[in-house]
């Protein structure tokens, strides 16, 4: 269960669907360069939409708390969160997060819902709190 912490800033909202892993893994086993193609398209899109939605840099460690609305159910919950790594990627890009290792991730909470005509991914950042 996630520790009491403060919500740092409204949710960072990502429409349409992240690639998931077997995506990644068909792209990159086509030709050796696909992965970082579709690396830096999707971390540069991110990054992109944290700035439109001017997402504040964090000071403290935080949790992320991803919800991802999807057009069906179809699709693992493990394979699907890898778009976590471009997230988290472009949030580094741009200096919302100073870095994504474990001094300033404390942890995750994923969510799969569907959403047939809205597909997208809502992220919080969720600082943590002295006590913690």
């Amino acid at each position: 269960m996630m520790p009491l912490e403060k919500k740092m800033n409204k949710p960072l909202i990502i429409r349409g669907e992240l690639p998931n892993l077997n995506g990644v893994i068909d792209a990159s086993k086509r030709h050796w360069a696909q992965y970082s193609k579709v690396k830096k398209k999707w971390t540069e899109t991110v990054a992109t939409e944290a700035v439109v939605q001017r997402m504040q840099k964090v000071k403290k460690p935080v949790w992320i708390e991803t919800t991802f609305y999807r057009k069906t159910k179809r699709g693992d919950p493990d394979n699907i969160r890898i778009a976590v790594k471009y997230i988290l990627d472009g949030l580094v890009l741009i200096g919302v997060l100073p870095d994504d290792n474990q001094q300033w991730v404390r942890g995750f909470t994923d969510t799969f819902l569907v959403d047939k005509d809205d597909p997208r991914i809502e992220v919080i950042l969720r600082e943590q709190t002295d006590e913690q």
